[in-house]
């Protein structure tokens, strides 16, 4: 693995030559979803011996609130019960705006709120692998809903990152990285009425309980001793790639570190270079 001085330094300098260029758009789409924005961690259906990839993106995971009741849709090309009947613009605003074709609105366990920054490629390429993506036949069990709290973009994240702008800054780059892998949509701090992105961000503290028990988000923010400040690139990158914490403990689901593992190393020192910039808390 190269050192992160090293995929900062390339992060920094734009996109390697011959990289990207020789790179389809469904080849980007397939890094994207199944590394950076960790889909499968709920539109992949687990089993006793962990997700079962044989029906990946096919749906099933549930999340139960006070306000409603969902099951991660199937995302496969299935035109009955996935989305192989979904025109390129349905997807797209089921992605960035929350909303099915028929009009209803998705649940906001869906990070829409943080997909508004993906830029246009990079929307066009996660169609463009969904596309891609076998048929599984799998009916989602039914929507109860009581109510449905209101969505507001994550700050910065209200409309695309030019992506000239994010080529040439890394630190900008780990922000729209981060971004799309809606970290702060776990890490953010909780109040009674709900995430507060603007005196919380990164401070995390919100509970996850589930068959490991509860895990809780870990402080991300560069605070020297409940934070990261006192962690080293490598140690981060570790983390968030491994799932090892500094002490060699290991971090508790629903943390996609499976999926993160994947990442490019330029991307992965991107979003540590952005992580440094929090302010701590």
């Amino acid at each position: 693995m190269v050192g992160l001085g090293v995929a900062l330094a390339v992060a920094a300098g734009g996109l390697p030559a011959g990289g990207a260029a020789a790179e389809s758009s469904a080849e980007r789409g397939d890094y994207l979803v199944n590394t950076v924005m960790a889909c499968g961690n709920c539109h992949t259906p687990v089993g006793p011996n962990g997700p079962m990839m044989e029906r990946a993106l096919s749906g099933g995971l549930r999340f139960e609130t006070p306000d409603f009741t969902v099951h991660a849709p199937n995302i496969t090309q299935d035109a009955a019960t996935g989305i192989g009947g979904w025109s390129d613009a349905e997807i797209k605003r089921a992605i960035v705006e929350g909303v099915r074709p028929d009009g209803a609105l998705l649940a906001p366990v869906m990070p829409t709120t943080f997909y508004q920054v993906l830029t246009g490629d990079d929307l066009d390429a996660i169609v463009a692998y969904l596309r891609t993506v076998p048929a599984v036949e799998a009916t989602t069990p039914p929507r109860s809903f009581s109510a449905l709290p209101e969505a507001h973009p994550f700050p910065g994240a209200e409309a695309p990152i030019p992506e000239a702008e994010r080529a040439a800054d890394v630190v900008r780059n780990g922000f729209y990285l981060a971004t799309i892998a809606h970290c702060m949509e776990c890490h953010v701090a909780w109040t009674p009425t709900g995430p507060d992105p603007v005196n919380g961000l990164g401070a995390g503290g919100r509970e996850f309980p589930g068959p490991w028990g509860v895990s809780v988000a870990s402080n991300i923010t560069s605070h020297p001793e409940h934070g990261l400040g006192g962690w080293s690139d490598e140690e981060i990158a570790r983390a968030i790639t491994t799932g090892v914490s500094r002490d060699g403990s290991r971090l508790k689901p629903p943390m996609g570190f499976g999926y993160y593992a994947g990442m490019t190393p330029e991307d992965v020192g991107a979003i540590v270079a952005w992580l440094r910039t929090l302010p701590p808390r």
